[in-house]
Formats: C-alpha cells, structure tokens, sequence
C-alpha cells in the first residue's frame, strides 16, 4: 500500500502565520506539523509516500524531507495550487498510486494511542484482502463540524453527511482513509460540490452505495486532533508536550520510527543522528540504543 498526506490549501484559518510560511510546518510543540501525518503513515509500515501540496509551498517540504532515503522512505511530490478537495488528491496522485491500494492522512491530523501501529497494519492487510475500504469515527462533542456517519441498529453504516445541521450520530469521520485502487475512478467521476470542491465523503458514500467500506470506530485509548486552527493548535501542542514531559519519549519522532521500523539499521540511524545540530531534540536520538 502507498500513503498520500495532503497537505495543500492556503491556510486562510492560521493567517498571518501561513503568509510566511505553509501550515503544516508549524510547529506541534517541538516538531513540524507535517511529522505527526507523515510518523502515522510510517508507523502503519508505509514507505512509499506521496506529499501534496502548493507550488510556493512544496520547496520547504523537500527541504525539509527530501526523498526521504536517509529514513529508509521513498518521497515523492505533487502539486495541488487550489483547494479543490479532498478527493482531487487520488487523482493528482493517480500516477504515483498505479494499481495499488492506497492511505490518504490529511496533513494537520494528529493520532496516539497504544496499538495505533497494529490497528493501521491490521486496515492494510484488510483492505488488501478483502478488497474493501476502511476509514474511522470518532466520538467528539460537537459533530456538526464535521462528515458524520450514519449507522443502522446492527451499526452498519448507512450514510455521511459533510458538516450536518442536525447530524445522526456523534462519530465524526476523521481525517485518515484506507482505500481501494476504485479509489481513483469514483473520484473522478463525482462531481463538485457547492463550494467548488471534491468532496471526500461523497467518494466515501460511493462505497458505501456499492457495499464495500467499512468503518471502525476508535476507542477511549485513541486521540485524534485536528490541528487546523490556532485554538486547535495550542491544543494539541499542549497534549504532546504534556505525554513527553510526563514520559521522557517523542511522540511522532520520524527518525527513532525509522529505527524501530526497521526501515534503517542502527549504522544509518547512528549516522543521521550524527549529522542533527546540537539540540535536545538530538540529545534524546543519542540516547537510543
């Protein structure tokens, strides 16, 4: 399977930050914003990954990441200049994605909790076998901001309905997918909505008509932030500097997930360490083993 994080618009909601510089390389307290998506598709064993973005922003990203070869990753880009939706993004990527399955992760989603590595694998594996899709809910205070997913008696789900006056339940869909290659197709053949946009959940409502998605809801052991907006932002900063300082570990730290991966053996993890500026950042890498 191949991973996509989208990690285009104009970041209108975090002005006059994003004026400088792209919004998901703000920082999530001591890390980029783009290494906490980017850490969730490693950690579910991905190494092929395509990121989008604009074309004044995507620069600071392979600056930043390159081809990804130090961390035993193959990165490639892709440019999206307009917010045309979610959706546009399988078909920007279709090239990269070829005849594969493929995870989309939104760029500012954050996701902790123990088991999230296996929970991912165990998504992979079942899309791959059951040529069926997968995405989640999460159970969150005020649904209507979100797509919000329908369930029967039986919990089989029924319908998504994108930012609900009214919505049906309290388990909003977050902003991690596991597809089938049909991925590609149904979003080309959707059409925009009022805003102009290819929406995710109409390609999501596709599957749902042909009977072939799933959704699995996440627990109380899970976190899911959205880091879209300057509230939100400071919240989920102060969440992981909270689980770092209590328990001396990075969360989302790509080079240690590199390591323990075993996309790179301990030499390699050694040597890129090795070339980080002095920082504590790098004082912790030194102190894997």
């Amino acid at each position: 399977m191949k991973g996509i994080i989208l990690a285009g618009g104009s970041g209108t909601r975090m002005f006059p930050t994003t004026k400088i510089i792209s919004k998901h390389l703000i920082p999530i307290y001591d890390k980029p914003m783009i290494y906490y998506p980017l850490s969730t598709l490693m950690l579910a064993g991905i190494t092929e990954i395509l990121i989008i973005s604009t074309s004044n922003d995507l620069k600071m990203y392979k600056d930043l990441l390159g081809d990804g070869s130090n961390l035993g990753l193959s990165i490639s880009y892709e440019i999206q200049d307009k917010p045309n939706g979610i959706a546009e993004a399988f078909i920007i990527g279709e090239k990269f994605i070829g005849k594969d399955c493929v995870a989309l992760i939104l760029g500012d989603n954050i996701l902790y909790g123990k088991g999230l590595s296996k929970m991912m694998k165990d998504a992979i594996e079942f899309v791959e076998n059951e040529h069926k899709s997968l995405i989640y809910g999460y159970s969150v205070k005020d649904p209507s901001r979100y797509g919000v997913v329908e369930f029967d008696k039986d919990k089989n789900i029924i319908s998504i309905e994108e930012k609900p006056n009214k919505p049906k339940s309290n388990h909003a869909i977050i902003g991690l997918y596991f597809y089938t290659n049909e991925v590609i197709n149904y979003s080309k053949n959707i059409k925009p909505s009022q805003r102009g946009e290819l929406e995710i959940t109409d390609v999501n409502n596709v599957y749902i008509q042909n009977k072939n998605i799933k959704v699995n809801l996440l627990g109380r052991g899970f976190a899911w932030l959205d880091s879209g907006t300057p509230n939100a932002l400071l919240s989920a900063s102060n969440f992981i500097q909270m689980i770092e300082e209590r328990q001396g570990l990075k969360i989302s730290c790509i080079e240690e997930i590199a390591y323990r991966m075993n996309f790179i053996n301990y030499k390699l993890f050694k040597d890129l360490v090795k070339d980080l500026p002095e920082s504590e950042y790098k004082n912790y890498l030194k102190l894997i083993k």
